[in-house]
């Protein structure tokens, strides 16, 4: 496997591939059949080449067939991390982490002694208001690999923040 393919790899859990899989039939199933039946009726309207409503729906076709190819692409490439996967011994794909704030440039954001729980999950899956958070965000990106007991340095848009890892569990 090249190296590019293996950089666009995405890391799903079991329910984040669901996800993708429901959203994929829903665009084949349901939205392609759509979007056909308003280029059926936009070709109605006459002179293809001055018909606006035609050409919006070929732009609406083009752009779903590419976000079919895409998910498809996703889906197909996709590393599933199972709860049976999950490493506690150090923070990965997956980890829920329990953290400290120790120290904050922004005392609005996060104040001395604050507890958080964050799930560490691939770009896909994340929720930020859920407390998912990206393998690839400021956060999640300071965290991985990292131990119980560490201090991590998380350098936000605005702030930083040290942070010490209390505990790394499975999912919850």
């Amino acid at each position: 496997m090249s190296e590019q393919t293996e950089q666009k790899r995405t890391i799903v859990s079991p329910e984040g591939l669901k996800k993708l899989e429901e959203q994929l039939r829903f665009l084949e199933n349901v939205r392609r059949p759509q979007v056909a039946e308003q280029i059926s009726i936009a070709r109605g309207y006459g002179d293809l080449s001055e018909n606006a409503e035609y050409d919006a729906a070929k732009n609406e076709q083009s752009k779903l067939e590419a976000e079919i190819q895409e998910l498809t692409h996703t889906i197909a490439t996709a590393i599933v991390v199972d709860d049976s996967d999950i490493n506690t011994d150090k923070v990965g794909i997956g980890a829920t982490v329990t953290v400290e704030c120790v120290e904050c440039s922004d005392e609005d954001l996060y104040e001395v002694g604050e507890k958080d729980l964050f799930t560490i999950v691939g770009a896909r899956e994340s929720d930020p208001a859920g407390n998912k958070i990206s393998n690839e965000s400021a956060m999640g990106a300071a965290l991985m690999n990292k131990r119980p007991g560490e201090l991590v340095l998380v350098e936000l848009p605005d702030a930083t923040a040290t942070f010490k890892i209390l505990d790394i569990s499975a999912r919850k």
